[in-house]
């Protein structure tokens, strides 16, 4: 059991999804340009608009950007991130210095980055987040422009208020930090702990296995026991008449008694066949040959499948594992759903990256379902879908579970639509070399594989 519990759960998670992270900036972006522009033609006050409107359209060119170059479902890595969300802080700091510095009620708006950072990222990224935040409110409170004010006058805040509010904002973001990021670890505790649990549910599941297995071992063993037993009482029989058994008959019989043995310690063998950390000859394949297992079952289709091979050096050899073939044959099996003539299938590999691209000739994706390819229930069904046409199909948990498995195996996967004018979607699989050809690379199927294998077919 303790191997199951030191299993290699895949890539270490990403945590800020990119359409979040936009979300948020959008929703942030709403708020100031509401603030500045009530400020000015709602209250009539005094503050350098044009400036302002700079400022809010900075972030609003940087989310355009990420729109442009970064997949909704995208999750990025913590030093993108932390540099995101310095960015929105130093954003928030020149905002406030246009308004005001710290005698702004908005400066409370400094803890919102830190929140995301303290819920996501690591303590150390925080730490970072929150002596940024520290240094801008110290700076604003020395350094600002004027608090915008009625026509004609200026408002002053007393010492004592500025300093007051400093206060607030240092402390608020040590304890938004420290709590946020407390809560955040405590459910990532439990995250491990429930993905610790589903495996001692494998092994038990593994148990329950050999229970059965062991009963069918038995009723086999009754055919060869039963004809040791036979042999053993002619052999005794023989050997109490005059002259005993003769060499031939003797030899016949231990021969048969040797069979039979054989046949016990085969039966007995099945006992040990659960065991999937067993490496045999079997359990390894080339790239072409794990090409052709996954296409082989989808060739009833109607649809011409073309396979292309181009390496450099020698093929790339895997570890067999249900999940990549899964992850794979849904692709293709998407693929051939859509496709109109013909799918193809290439496989790409050097020295150091192993690469499968799967191309269609059908419609592709449109674009509200490119841009969240890969989240569950994402329904996407055709009428003229080949191979799925029941109800319920479609649902998107197919293509979530395929990209799940194969990113836990260290691929990472790029799908978009071809280039005008040709049609059809194209999706890229890409693994280091490394990875692929690891032992162990590819994890087996736990608890929640087979929950959400379970669950595609709804």
């Amino acid at each position: 059991m303790a191997s199951h519990l030191t299993t290699a759960l895949g890539k270490p998670p990403r945590h800020v999804r990119a359409a979040t992270m936009m979300g948020l900036r959008w929703l942030a972006i709403g708020g100031q340009l509401l603030a500045v522009l009530v400020t000015a033609f709602g209250l009539r006050f005094t503050l350098p608009l044009v400036l302002c409107l700079l400022v809010i359209a900075a972030s609003v060119a940087l989310n355009i950007v990420l729109r442009l170059k970064v997949p909704l479902t995208h999750r990025f890595e913590d030093q993108d991130a932390t540099l995101l969300l310095a960015y929105d802080i130093v954003q928030l700091t020149l905002l406030l210095y246009l308004t005001g510095g710290l005698g702004n009620p908005f400066s409370m708006l400094f803890l919102g980055p830190l929140m995301i950072s303290a819920v996501s990222l690591s303590p150390s990224r925080t730490l970072l987040l929150g002596l940024l935040t520290g240094a801008a409110a110290t700076l604003l409170v020395r350094v600002h422009q004027p608090l915008p004010w009625m026509p004609g006058q200026h408002l002053d805040m007393p010492p004592v208020f500025s300093l007051g509010t400093w206060m607030a904002v240092v402390i608020g973001a040590g304890f938004v930090g420290l709590y946020a990021s407390r809560v955040a670890e405590e459910a990532r505790q439990l995250a491990d702990a429930l993905a610790a649990t589903e495996l001692v549910l494998a092994r038990e599941q593994h148990l329950t296995q050999l229970d059965g297995l062991a009963a069918a071992a038995a009723h086999e063993l009754g055919t060869p026991l039963a004809t040791i037993t036979l042999v053993i009482k002619e052999l005794m029989r023989g050997a109490a008449q005059p002259g005993g058994l003769e060499p031939q008959v003797l030899r016949d019989d231990l021969a048969l008694l040797d069979q039979e043995s054989s046949r016990c310690r085969v039966i007995l063998g099945k006992l040990t066949s659960l065991n999937d950390e067993k490496d045999g000859p079997l359990e390894r394949m080339a790239l072409s040959h794990l090409i052709e297992e996954v296409i082989s079952p989808h060739r009833h289709f109607g649809v011409a499948l073309s396979v292309v091979r181009e390496g450099q050096g020698g093929e790339p050899v895997c570890a067999r594992n249900p999940g990549l073939l899964y992850g794979l044959g849904n692709l293709v099996e998407n693929a051939i759903d859509y496709a109109r003539a013909g799918v193809v299938i290439e496989s790409r590999w050097d020295a150091s990256n192993v690469g499968v691209t799967i191309t269609d000739d059908g419609p592709g994706f449109s674009p509200d379902v490119l841009a969240r390819l890969g989240e569950p229930y994402l329904s996407s069904k055709g009428q003229d879908r080949r191979a799925k046409t029941e109800d319920g199909s479609g649902l998107g948990l197919g293509l979530f579970i395929a990209k799940t498995l194969l990113e836990r195996s260290g691929a990472s996967l790029d799908i978009r639509n071809a280039s005008a004018p040709a049609t059809g979607a194209i999706v890229a699989i890409d693994w280091p070399r490394e990875a692929f050809e690891r032992d162990g690379a590819l994890p087996t199927p736990t608890g929640r594989y087979v929950a959400l294998q379970a669950l595609q077919g709804l």
